[in-house]
């Protein structure tokens, strides 16, 4: 019989290297049933490591793990599950070429005609749908997944979550994807899933979502813990304060300064997803243009497409007066127009490859003598830009599919920060990336700004978009609804056209 009070899941002094170096040093946590425990630090403070030994993933170095009172040994991601618990990682773990019914119930799937072992389709996606229905997901259980956007997959990665009626959720950066109202969402989902009685431990870097949603907040840094904040005391400053072991002022941008010029221009550009839908738009030299909209709003296709990652249906860039011609993403390395892509893991880099590589790949010929690589050429720059993003790892030659996610974007930016960029196109810039982390970047985009580099900027955070845009053009169904000036931008404002309604003051 379990005891009142009994934690739902109990760390207790758990230590983890990785080739060397500590990850984790006697951390301990406790989650209680029917509570919302967030956990919080910077990239690099053994979060996900910690998670990572309670999945299965990982197992510990030294101490124990227990489940309701009882000590387990976790070996294997189904050792977890058989437990109770469930994970929903910050990466997706989907599979593009399955329909949704079928990512939710992988490995589960319920069966007919005995020993013929026919999956029971008819039985799989009616099991499917309450869970898309509690997630106001609103798309066939059919659907493949490679037609659907990063958020509308994660929605999916959690539904399948909710199907295996899991006492201890662990949410990793779970509304890294998603908009405000998805956001809000899935907050309600949490809060249900408290009432009910499932303990969640909730990790994420944005620090308003905790405020509104933590019972209680336990503290990473350095892979020990650095104290827990009550429900009374949560609050910005003080969760910044033990993340980061200082204060950081939040960061709002200086307004651009004398005349503005312009620098990077797409005139009726056409997207193969919204082909009926023309986007013009222009981005002056020393200039961040924020992107806003709800998610398949077509602000991810405009930047492929001006990339070249995607084929687009017609329309012409110009870059200082010179019109560009880019039919793929070598064309536009070339025109110096970069992006940094959403998806970092599967756009951005290449995981099994260390950080040297990934930061040089874009521009070997840099580094090459006679068609020889300059290889001590090679480890000069990669460890400049490296060191000036501060990637935490214990070298250049770390693989970087063994970083934290904040420290795969930051390898991401590091590439395109060496190459003098004339135009830099930044989605999601900061997604999964923590407080001091993000300011650093914001300062880095800062900092090309006013070396006269053009950049446009697609996000979600809300702030994000205030804060750092000089101006914020929002995409309403594959076209851009309105532009509104620093003076204009609100979070009103901006939703108001989002949702294509007026707003005042459209440019």
């Amino acid at each position: 019989m379990v005891e009142p009070n009994t934690p739902a899941i109990e760390l207790i002094d758990i230590s983890k290297r990785f080739a060397g170096v500590q990850a984790l040093k006697s951390v301990c946590l406790q989650a209680y049933p029917g509570e919302v425990l967030a956990l919080i630090g910077e990239n690099g403070a053994g979060k996900s490591t910690l998670m990572n030994v309670i999945g299965g993933v990982h197992q510990p170095d030294e101490g124990e793990i227990r489940v309701l009172g009882e000590k387990v040994i976790i070996r294997t991601v189904t050792d977890s599950n058989k437990h109770g618990i469930s994970f929903i990682h910050q990466e997706l773990n989907t599979l593009d070429n399955l329909d949704i019914a079928s990512n939710v119930y992988l490995g589960r799937e319920p069966l007919k005609y005995g020993v013929c072992k026919i999956i029971d389709q008819q039985r799989m996606h009616a099991a499917a749908k309450p869970f898309l229905d509690q997630m106001a997901l609103d798309i066939p259980t059919t659907t493949l997944l490679s037609e659907l956007s990063i958020a509308q997959q994660q929605l999916v990665e959690i539904a399948k979550a909710l199907s295996l009626n899991a006492r201890i959720l662990i949410m990793d950066e779970p509304t890294s994807s998603l908009t405000l109202t998805e956001t809000q969402r899935l907050l309600d989902v949490v809060r249900k899933l408290r009432a009910d009685g499932v303990a969640v431990i909730y990790i994420s870097h944005r620090l308003d979502e905790i405020k509104q949603i933590a019972d209680r907040v336990t503290v990473l840094r350095d892979g020990q813990n650095a104290g827990e904040i009550g429900q009374r005391e949560i609050s910005h400053d003080t969760m910044i304060r033990m993340m980061v072991g200082r204060d950081i002022e939040r960061f709002l941008a200086p307004p651009p300064g004398g005349a503005m010029t312009v620098r990077f221009s797409v005139s009726d550009l056409v997207t193969r997803r919204y082909p009926a839908q023309r986007v013009s738009f222009d981005i002056h030299a020393g200039e961040i243009l924020g992107f806003a909209g709800l998610v398949g709003a077509g602000r991810t296709e405009v930047a492929r497409a001006i990339y070249g990652a995607d084929r687009s249906l017609g329309g012409t860039l110009t870059l200082s007066g010179k019109k560009l011609t880019i039919k793929s993403p070598q064309d536009a390395i070339r025109c110096g127009v970069y992006l940094a892509p959403e998806d970092r893991k599967r756009d951005g880099v290449i995981v099994e490859m260390p950080i040297k590589h990934n930061i040089t790949l874009p521009a070997l010929n840099r580094y090459s003598t006679c068609s020889f690589l300059n290889s001590s050429r090679e480890g000069e720059a990669a460890e400049a830009a490296s060191r000036s993003l501060d990637v935490k790892a214990p070298s250049i030659d770390f693989p970087v599919k063994n970083l934290s996610g904040g420290n795969q974007q930051k390898v991401v930016l590091a590439k395109w920060f060496s190459l003098n960029p004339n135009v830099l196109i930044f989605d999601e810039p900061t997604r999964g990336i923590d407080v001091g982390a993000k300011a650093e970047i914001y300062d880095l985009m800062r900092r090309l700004a006013e070396n006269g580099v053009a950049i446009m900027m697609i996000s979600s955070d809300m702030e994000e978009v205030l804060n750092l845009s000089d101006r914020v053009a929002v995409m309403h169904e594959g076209k851009i609804a309105g532009i509104l000036t620093r003076e204009e931008a609100s979070e009103e404002a901006i939703m108001q056209l989002a949702v294509a309604q007026e707003a005042g003051g459209i440019h």
